[in-house]
């Protein structure tokens, strides 16, 4: 593996699995004499923030008015929807 002239190196698969180290995952770098470690850092937004920051990109984005009613309606199956109503 190299650094790239950015000084950037790729996480192998496998140890971004390992580590639960998910795109927009913040880590630290601690140097202990001739090495480096990587850690993610606590309270990172990984996967627990991911949610909050796809609401946080769509809040106000809305277009339609719709009432919670129409809104259930399009999420829900429409066959079982065609079903109910007979």
């Amino acid at each position: 593996m190299q650094i790239t002239s950015k000084g950037q190196v790729t996480i192998p698969q496998e140890v971004r699995n390992r580590l639960g180290l998910l795109p927009h995952t913040e880590v630290e770098f601690e140097v202990a004499g001739d090495h480096a470690r990587i850690r993610k850092v606590k309270g990172s937004t990984g996967s627990d923030g991911r949610g909050r920051r796809a609401v946080s990109a769509l809040r106000g984005a809305a277009d339609a008015r719709m009432s919670t009613e129409e809104i259930m309606a399009l999420t829900r199956d429409q066959r079982f929807s065609a079903r109910k109503r007979k």
